[in-house]
């Protein structure tokens, strides 16, 4: 009987351990025709399958274009994450990282954050994108999660329109 217990209770912390991490790897067709191979690292927020992924942070503002929001798959680097609680990530370009076609990324409803040391991390990203124009005050309170000196806050005088993401789940993925 004992034995039985310590088997069934292995079994189960086995199975919850495999599903938080280390999901199998999902191949996608990109906007190319190439194949892609995913390995998927660690998981936040909802999980979801890996469809049509756009590979290009000029490709989802272009989408922006034609419509007010787009649902996307977005891959990305994470450039900047909140200090504080890891509630909000910066995403930049993978073959052009520029700080002027980054996305402000939030999670639906606070559900999950990001660890903290997320910067440099290839991520996928499930969520809807639009334009938003962010106020002064709120700019201002981003800069101080990211650790900017007062003087660098202090710079922040106009509201700002911004890229957006509001995103129901993270994929870290290899790559």
């Amino acid at each position: 009987m004992r034995n039985t217990l310590l088997y069934l209770t292995c079994c189960i912390s086995s199975l919850l351990i495999i599903s938080c991490k280390g999901q199998a790897p999902q191949t996608v067709d990109k906007a190319l025709n190439t194949q892609t191979t995913y390995t998927i690292e660690e998981a936040y927020g909802e999980q979801f399958e890996i469809g049509n992924v756009v590979s290009s942070v000029d490709q989802t503002i272009g989408l922006l274009t034609t419509q007010d929001t787009v649902e996307v798959v977005l891959e990305a680097n994470v450039e900047a994450v909140c200090k504080k609680k890891g509630c909000w990530m910066n995403l930049v370009d993978i073959q052009n990282p520029s700080e002027e076609n980054a996305f402000f990324v939030k999670f639906k409803d606070y559900g999950f954050f990001m660890p903290l040391d997320s910067e440099g991390y290839r991520v996928l990203v499930k969520g809807k994108a639009y334009k938003e124009v962010t106020s002064i005050d709120e700019l201002r309170h981003y800069a101080e999660d990211e650790g900017q000196s007062p003087e660098q806050i202090a710079k922040i005088t106009e509201p700002m329109e911004e890229l957006k993401i509001l995103s129901t789940g993270v994929y870290k993925v290899k790559g």
